[in-house]
């Protein structure tokens, strides 16, 4: 998993835990607990220590040996944590770098990130049920179950849920967020 792939990247590079920890700006702690696969990263987090090995986050998440046919089941899937922790996105795809779509069910008031923020990619969000709030930089879009949205993720946006009810979607990123 994710902690087999990161001590891997890690030692391959010849460093320590204290010094990949201090260049992604997390704790050593934090890291241990990853590699051994007591806690899953953040996004956030995944997204500092990709930075650190000049990577994608799928990279992260890459099996060499992975498979040209991959299911994606229930309860074997990764999750990521979004940057302020409140939303879980489940993997739907192998980590194979070239495609990353993600699953996730936002509860009322819950958002994917507490600012907007930017990446280069292209994303589109399918709403599966509920409605969902998209901010794009100034602008704000409400797309209804069974509508998506697609956007160029270098202008800066977040996911948030306005209603009462929660709203599942499915979101599709090209290229992986590095």
């Amino acid at each position: 998993m994710i902690g087999d792939r990161l001590h891997e990247l890690r030692t391959e590079r010849g460093m320590s835990l204290r010094a990949l920890a201090e260049q992604a700006g997390v704790s050593p702690t934090l890291l241990s607990q990853i590699e051994r696969g007591v806690t899953e990263p953040s996004l956030s987090t995944l997204r500092r220590l990709a930075g650190v090995f000049g990577a994608s986050i799928a990279s992260l998440f890459e099996d060499p040996a992975a498979p040209s046919v991959w299911i994606s089941r229930p309860g074997e899937r990764t999750t990521l944590g979004a940057p302020n922790g409140q939303i879980r996105y489940e993997r739907l795809t192998p980590g194979n770098g070239q495609l990353e779509v993600l699953h996730a069910v936002l509860a009322p008031g819950e958002v994917s990130s507490d600012e907007l923020w930017s990446h280069p990619s292209l994303e589109c969000v399918y709403v599966v049920a509920g409605t969902l709030t998209v901010q794009v930089e100034r602008a704000t879009y409400t797309v209804a179950a069974g509508e998506s949205l697609t956007l160029d993720s270098n202008r800066p946006h977040r996911y948030l849920n306005t209603s009462d009810a929660e709203a599942e979607i499915v979101l599709a990123i090209n290229p992986p967020t590095p």
